[in-house]
């Protein structure tokens, strides 16, 4: 990472990047209306001792076909992540604001507390979800999820606090590979905050039309990557149409968003991306991204990093200052062009235009 090239002048043609808007702040998902049911019905305690998993998942399948809401209030539920909260196609899970699922430790390096697998149009709002990552009885593992959404459409978690997993607070991938790839598409993550989790605050790995929007993600600390956010499908299959807007990634120990190969259309737009230990965002050979109206200050290293063969990249409109603090004091201006942003001599098609730099007589820069 710090053997980045300083930026070279030269004359690119600006990225083309999808044009259609697909994301919404309140997109349609469609749950059952004529059904409601209480876990505290279906025998859920939510006294912070007794294992409530069981009662949730009753609550959940006695549901009809068509889906309907599950209502969680108050109190502290504790839940068998191994078995996991299996949630149905057209179902709500509607948290209580003071109503919490918590882990039951274990010593398992994969576990889920809620699985959002194979479904569609499926909602989590609201509460808070706290991992095992203080009790966990073992070592070994990355994988301790608190939302696993797999090949799923049509999801939306709002308004949900999910901190202390083991591995991340909220997965989103894929099934199979190749011609049997079944990737999550159309999933909205929206109000939450996650926090001091293992892994990653959010990892997508290969799906579609991800918005996320007005979340925080924040000290994950632990394990690599340690990303507030990490984009990262490698082989598996491809990540696309992705938008994470007015969002807050700050104290992570690895970068505020890391992206890795085989992704496009991502757009990186009016976020805040200060104090994490690494990069504001670090694109690995990563193409199709546009970074749009961010303030990118205060990290450990630049505020923007590509590397390798990174090509088809729009950074324009940002404030991206103060930042390489590992190495230089963030309260004083100056410094080179680096200290801020950081391209690698592979890299191509790069457009820079208007952004605000530590130096302001790089302020005028253009590529």
């Amino acid at each position: 990472m710090l053997a980045l090239a300083t930026l070279a002048l030269s004359a690119v043609a600006v990225p083309a990047f999808a044009a259609t808007q697909w994301w919404s702040s309140t997109p349609i998902v469609t749950i059952g209306k004529d059904a409601t049911v209480d876990v505290r019905t279906k025998g859920a305690l939510g006294d912070g001792v007794h294992n409530d998993t069981a009662a949730f998942q009753a609550a959940i399948d006695s549901l009809p076909a068509t889906g309907g809401t599950v209502k969680v209030p108050a109190g502290r539920y504790m839940i068998d992540a191994e078995k996991s909260i299996r949630m149905r196609s057209h179902t709500r899970l509607l948290l209580d604001p003071n109503a919490a699922l918590v882990v039951i430790p274990n010593s398992v390096g994969r576990s889920r507390l809620i699985r959002v697998w194979k479904v569609t149009d499926v909602r989590i709002v609201g509460g808070s979800m706290e991992g095992d990552r203080a009790q966990h009885m073992g070592t070994s593992g990355e994988w301790g999820m608190g939302i696993d959404i797999i090949a799923a459409k049509n999801v939306v978690v709002k308004g949900v606090r999910l901190a202390n997993f083991w591995g991340d607070g909220i997965y989103i991938g894929a099934t199979g590979s190749g011609s049997t790839l079944n990737r999550s598409e159309y999933v909205t993550i929206a109000g939450v905050v996650s926090d001091n989790n293992r892994r990653q605050g959010l990892s997508i790995t290969p799906a579609s039309h991800v918005y996320v929007v007005d979340s925080t993600f924040s000290n994950t600390n632990g394990t690599l990557p340690e990303a507030g956010i990490d984009i990262e499908p490698m082989t598996q299959g491809p990540t696309d149409n992705i938008r994470l807007e007015n969002n807050t990634l700050t104290g992570n120990h690895g970068n505020g968003i890391e992206m890795h190969v085989n992704i496009s259309d991502i757009a990186i737009v009016g976020n805040s991306m200060s104090g994490n230990r690494g990069f504001g965002a670090l694109g690995v050979g990563s193409s199709y991204i546009t970074y749009t109206g961010n303030n990118m200050t205060q990290n450990g290293l630049a505020a923007i990093g590509m590397t390798g063969t990174a090509h088809d990249n729009l950074i324009t409109g940002n404030t991206l200052q103060y930042n390489s603090t590992r190495y230089m004091l963030p309260t004083r201006a100056g410094g080179g062009l680096d200290r801020d942003l950081q391209i690698g001599s592979q890299a191509y098609n790069v457009s820079v235009s208007g952004n605000l730099f530590s130096n302001p007589k790089y302020n005028d820069y253009t590529r």
